[in-house]
């Protein structure tokens, strides 16, 4: 071989190998190029996680607020909140809420449950039983918060839900309705029959 050849043999292959690494360049480069150039990131950057509210306890819980809050009506919560973030939602207390009347109906650490209704008593108002509206001191188990119906005794959270689920598909007209419909044992109903209503 000639010097010539040798230098042409060179050239041929620093061109296939030039071409090769731009044919590889291009490919990585649109391979790897973002559709949109906004969406390009600083690679020296910290990471940002975005995490969509109520995501991490898988679902929402739709709670009606009432009374003395600065928004009442329906909110909607992410699943694991408390009476505390509920009354958040709402918008906090309303100026004509009577703190020591909620301080006494309200357990602000209860776990909120789905279709709860949740009363703020106002200044001025009767006092009733809390946000049941007996007004004679007895929680009615048809409008009963879950945290009024776990202060029963005897009454844990499976069970305040129980009664909330069954009183939503048909509200009870007698306390025999809950032994009746199985929702409570006859022995439960005799530990709470003097402290609840129904009307």
């Amino acid at each position: 071989m000639t010097r010539f050849d040798l230098v042409t043999v060179a050239a041929v292959t620093a061109a296939v190998v030039l071409a090769g690494a731009a044919s590889l360049a291009l490919v990585a480069s649109v391979a790897l190029a973002p559709a949109n150039p906004s969406d390009a990131m600083d690679p020296w950057a910290s990471p940002a996680f975005t995490v969509r509210e109520g995501a991490a306890g898988g679902g929402e819980l739709v709670v009606d607020i009432e009374g003395g809050v600065m928004s009442p009506g329906i909110h909607r919560l992410p699943t694991g909140s408390r009476v505390a973030d509920a009354l958040a939602a709402a918008g906090g207390y309303a100026e004509g809420a009577d703190l020591a009347a909620a301080a006494r109906s309200l357990n602000l650490a209860a776990a909120v449950v789905d279709g709860q209704q949740i009363y703020v008593p106002v200044l001025g108002e009767a006092p009733t039983g809390g946000a049941d509206g007996s007004g004679d001191g007895l929680v009615n188990l048809n409008r009963a918060s879950q945290s009024e119906l776990e202060a029963l005794p005897g009454i844990g959270p499976v069970t305040a839900k129980k009664i909330i689920d069954a009183r939503a598909e048909l509200p009870f007209a007698t306390l025999d309705d809950l032994v009746a419909r199985e929702v409570l044992t006859a022995r439960q109903l005799e530990q709470i029959a003097d402290l609840v209503t129904v009307p």
